[in-house]
C-alpha cells in the first residue's frame, strides 16, 4: 500500500490494486443507491462488466471550521493527470498480462501502463508513446536493468 497526502496532509492509504479513479454522483433508484461507472473506464480499462469490485468512497469536500458546509459552489472536480509523459524513460516492473497478451505495469496511483512484448516479471527500461486519460503505452529500450 501507497501513503499520499489528503487536502489536510494527513496520510491517506492508496491500495496497489487501484484499478481506476474516477468522481462519480450517488443516484437514488427505487429501493438502492446507484454509483456509476464511466463508460471509458470499462472500454478501456480493467474493468469487466458483470463482475465484482470493492468500492472506496472518498469526501468530495470537508467542513469549514465553524462547522458549516462552504458557502462556495461546488466545481465538477478535475480528472487527475497522467503521471507520465509521452517521450519519457521509465523503469518498471511487468506486474501482469493484459487480455491481448500486453505486460502490464502500474506506476502512481495505479495508473496502467502497456508494454507490448513484456512478461510478468520482468523489469524493463521503456519509453512511454503514447497518454491517455487512464493508461499509457510504453516501448521497451532496456530489456532488463
Amino acid at each position: 500500500m501507497r501513503f499520499r497526502g489528503d487536502s489536510e496532509g494527513l496520510p491517506v492509504e492508496i491500495s496497489e490494486k487501484l484499478l481506476c479513479l474516477f468522481s462519480t454522483e450517488v443516484s437514488a433508484e427505487e429501493d438502492r443507491y446507484v454509483i456509476e461507472v464511466p463508460r471509458q473506464e470499462v472500454e478501456t480499462g480493467d474493468i469487466d462488466p458483470g463482475e465484482v469490485y470493492r468500492v472506496a468512497l472518498i469526501s468530495r469536500a470537508e467542513a469549514d471550521e465553524e462547522g458549516e458546509a462552504s458557502a462556495q459552489p461546488q466545481s465538477a472536480p478535475s480528472e487527475p493527470q497522467p503521471p507520465v509523459d509521452v517521450g519519457e524513460t521509465r523503469y518498471v516492473e511487468i506486474e501482469d498480462i493484459g487480455k491481448q497478451g500486453d505486460g502490464i505495469a502500474r506506476v502512481e496511483r495505479g495508473y496502467v501502463i502497456i508494454v507490448p512484448g513484456a512478461d510478468v516479471g520482468e523489469r524493463v527500461k521503456i519509453e512511454v508513446t503514447e497518454v491517455k486519460s487512464n493508461f499509457a503505452v510504453g516501448e521497451i529500450i532496456e530489456e532488463t536493468f
